[in-house]
């Protein structure tokens, strides 16, 4: 996570406007394990962009997603079974939100009730980043981990 950190801290310097994080993730995990990762990255003193949070109602999801994307120092993909079936069906908005963090050298894959492995199969581009899982980890303890390399940056 040391490269996404150094990056993200250039960001911080430059707009320091900008949010810590921006969270992709599937569609169908908005209400489960992507708001209980927004949650505690925000009890750990990160800034989040998240969806569920950010879109009011009225407003167009695609430009808000692409303001985000643009107002965020680093992101995180939330890589759950629901998103690697997205990503394999290219189906869904996560799959044009990675391809704008791939682009950058501010990402970082957290691997949710699946593998880097099962990642590495639909996308290799994003198994190859340094990420966390919740395999080995607490989601309480990838949020925390984040928080504080988020917070080094900023």
């Amino acid at each position: 996570m040391e490269p996404v950190a150094r990056s993200a801290e250039i960001v911080a310097r430059t707009h320091p406007e900008r949010r810590d994080l921006f969270l992709c993730h599937a569609w169908d995990d908005r209400e489960g394990p992507a708001k209980d990762l927004c949650d505690l990255l925000l009890s750990h003193g990160a800034t989040v962009w998240f969806s569920e949070y950010d879109v009011s109602l009225g407003k167009s999801l695609i430009q808000e997603i692409d303001r985000g994307l643009a107002n965020s120092r680093a992101g995180i993909v939330l890589v759950t079974p629901a998103l690697l079936q997205g990503l394999e069906s290219a189906t869904g908005l996560a799959g044009k939100e990675l391809s704008a963090l791939l682009a950058t050298d501010r990402v970082i894959p957290i691997a949710h009730d699946t593998t880097f492995d099962a990642l590495r199969e639909i996308s290799p581009l994003l198994a190859a980043r340094s990420g966390l899982t919740t395999g080995t980890l607490s989601l309480d303890d990838v949020a925390q981990k984040v928080a504080a390399a988020t917070a080094a940056a900023g």
